[in-house]
């Protein structure tokens, strides 16, 4: 899947608190490779994701092997998303 860097970031930004400790418990990884998977780069303290930043515009093009941190974090918005409306 592609996606830009700077919509990663939006989506990472959007997440209430305590969603990527959300994450991580539930996929059995650490906190810090949830980070690095949406931009961080402490890749002493969490493992590399499958992705690949290729430059272009909005900060270049993310290419996710493995979407699991992705489709963890839409579902956390969508749910806060229809929380709010109810």
């Amino acid at each position: 899947m592609n996606i830009s860097f700077s919509e990663l970031r939006r989506i990472k930004h959007q997440l209430p608190t305590g969603s990527v400790s959300k994450i991580a418990k539930k996929l059995d990884i650490t906190e810090q490779t949830v980070r690095n998977y949406f931009g961080a780069k402490k890749y002493d303290e969490g493992q590399i994701v499958d992705k690949h930043v290729r430059p272009g515009p909005n900060g270049g093009y993310v290419n996710l092997s493995d979407t699991a941190i992705l489709d963890s974090a839409t579902r956390i918005l969508n749910e806060a998303h229809t929380e709010y409306i109810s």
